[in-house]
């Protein structure tokens, strides 16, 4: 089941709008060299992510996005789209991040999210946990990074319309 947007709108998304199955995509984001460099700077400090000479002369042949500052912009697209913004609870975490092909300046980045699971808790009757496999995808189709995230999501009150 691939879709581009949900039939609900994130303001008004609940437990019960995640279906087990569905596929969705967004974007692109583009990955500028001046954030990839100034997030790297900051948080992970390479001469392959921030210093154009050095990652030329390097393995990647050129500058290249941190797995983090790749990790960040899947999940600014995962944020903006996917998750509800009015019933997100927590997350518990992600697991399985990989980074698969090196993303540099310039990049357009979008995101597949499938999501593989949704249960309901079996503690606390109000929510639902539902685990997605997010994979970001460059221009050229090659699939740069993955992981698998876990939100905890409000379930819609009884006799609340979607």
């Amino acid at each position: 089941m691939n879709l581009s947007q949900f039939d609900t709108p994130r303001d008004q998304r609940y437990f019960e709008d995640y279906h087990k199955g569905a596929e969705y995509q967004f974007g692109p984001i583009e990955v500028e060299e001046n954030e990839l460099i100034e997030f790297a700077r900051r948080f992970d400090p390479q001469s392959i992510h921030i210093d154009p000479d050095a990652a030329a002369r390097g393995p990647f042949n050129g500058l290249i996005a941190s797995g983090w500052h790749t990790v960040g912009l899947m999940m600014r697209l995962y944020v903006d789209h996917y998750v509800t913004s009015v019933a997100s609870l927590a997350s518990p975490g992600v697991d399985e991040v990989r980074w698969r092909v090196p993303v540099r300046p310039g990049d357009q980045l979008r995101l597949r999210v499938s999501t593989v699971e949704t249960r309901l808790s079996r503690s606390k009757p109000d929510r639902g946990l539902v685990h997605s496999r997010l994979e970001a995808i460059n221009q050229n189709d090659e699939v740069v990074a993955t992981l698998t995230a876990m939100n905890l999501i409000a379930r819609r009150e009884p006799g609340e319309a979607a």
